[in-house]
């Protein structure tokens, strides 16, 4: 489809075919030519007269853009001489500072181990029976000697009393025998015999007495019961476990450190363990015993630590990550926030006479949020802490907040969250 002609030149062709479809002959006449030619020369002049307005227009409009985009340069972006030191002074970047502090470092180790009671036993009965009497509570704290389970003794009291009813009537024969012995009434060799009768009738009553105190279950030694799955009326054998027994005063954990450090670990270094379930409770004991061999499949020797736990706050079995205070020393520190890190560089802003400037430093440990610089930082300079993005060499900066390193942070003052260049 051909594009529509404008309105003149539909004009100039409705013309031209209305004349052409007069009589030619009346084309021929003089005044038929004047009147094509005056229609014709309305026409050209109509479409000069719409191109020099469309062209005006054009012009007004890019004036006008000009013109507005000096005055936007104008007032937004000149400004007097007098007003330029104002209005840099108006620009500084917004930052939160921290001010570097010496603190303890401490050089630990991290390991992982699992908690173990400082004595633990399954108690199980010396005889086979019937239980007649259960004092079983599990997770009660029990002495020691503390009766746990009495199995049925009808039969090994009536031993014991047999036993001694036989052991007087030997203790009487023996001393008829000695009476009657001066006389000569009783040898020597039937004397003998009847002593001999009496010592044997002492360890029947001995052997009965210990078959009667094996139907009675005793705590060997203070600590906490566990479970049981032992009923009164059950029968049991020598081979059932009954519960379990663990002292918990303090609790014991056992850990393997790298051959690298068999001449640092000692006996008596502090240690500090956490747990999962207690968030960031920290648990403070020390190093009891370092073992004297070293596996060679994995390079690493065993470490043993005893944590207290009056409490019996920490159970036996409990997943624990530990870190051992190898050293300790004063280092400088910031908050890890403060640091920068662009490419194979570390670097930090420090604020000097209102102006921040990049300064290279070198890092050491990390404690919590802290890190220790190496070098390049000296205690009490002040360091930029948040607002890295607008920040150049020697560029103006007003302080917002500042505090010291090692205090609780407060919140973000410049709606900025740290950052890690590059």
């Amino acid at each position: 489809m051909a594009p529509d002609k404008p309105a003149h030149g539909r004009f100039a062709e409705e013309s031209v075919a209305l004349i052409l479809r007069q009589d030619v002959t009346l084309f021929r006449l003089p005044s038929c030519r004047a009147l094509v030619y005056n229609r014709c020369t309305a026409v050209n002049r109509f479409r000069s007269w719409y191109l020099s307005i469309f062209r005006q227009i054009v012009l007004v409009l890019i004036l006008a853009a000009a013109i507005g985009g000096y005055v936007y340069y104008d007032r937004y972006f000149s400004a007097p001489a007098s007003q330029t030191a104002a209005g840099r002074q108006e620009r500084a970047a917004p930052v939160d500072v921290v001010t570097a502090e010496t603190a303890p470092m401490a050089t630990q180790v991290e390991a992982v181990g699992t908690t173990r009671a400082a004595r633990s036993v399954r108690i199980v009965p010396l005889a086979s029976g019937r239980v007649v009497e259960l004092r079983i509570e599990p997770g009660r704290e029990v002495t020691r000697d503390d009766v746990l389970v009495r199995l049925d003794d009808d039969i090994q009291r009536a031993d014991l009393a047999e036993a001694e009813a036989n052991l007087v009537e030997k203790k009487q024969a023996v001393e008829r025998a000695t009476a009657l012995r001066p006389s000569n009434t009783v040898s020597a060799a039937t004397l003998e015999q009847v002593r001999a009768a009496a010592t044997s009738a002492t360890a029947a009553v001995d052997r009965a007495k210990r078959r009667l105190a094996d139907r009675t279950v005793r705590a060997p030694f203070d600590g906490v019961a566990g479970l049981t799955s032992i009923d009164v009326g059950a029968r049991v054998t020598e081979s059932d476990v009954i519960t379990t027994l663990d002292d918990l005063s303090e609790v014991e954990i056992e850990f393997a450190a790298p051959e690298t450090l068999y001449a640092a670990i000692k006996p008596g270094m502090a240690v500090e363990a956490r747990g999962a379930a207690f968030g960031d409770r920290v648990f403070v004991g020390k190093i009891s015993s370092v073992d004297t061999r070293i596996d060679s499949a994995s390079r690493a020797f065993k470490v043993r630590a005893l944590l207290p736990n009056r409490e019996r706050t920490l159970p036996a079995g409990m997943f624990m990550y530990l870190a051992v205070t190898l050293s300790e020393r004063q280092a400088v520190i910031v908050p890890d926030e403060a640091i920068i890190a662009e490419g194979a560089e570390t670097f930090v802003y420090v604020v000097r006479d209102g102006k921040a400037f990049r300064r290279v430093v070198v890092t050491g440990q990390r404690s919590g949020t802290d890190v220790e610089i190496v070098s390049g930082l000296e205690p009490g300079e002040t360091v930029v802490l948040r607002g890295h993005q607008s920040l150049r060499e020697g560029m103006a900066v007003r302080i917002l907040s500042q505090r010291k390193s090692g205090e609780p942070p407060t919140s973000m003052t410049t709606g900025e969250r740290p950052e890690r260049a590059g």
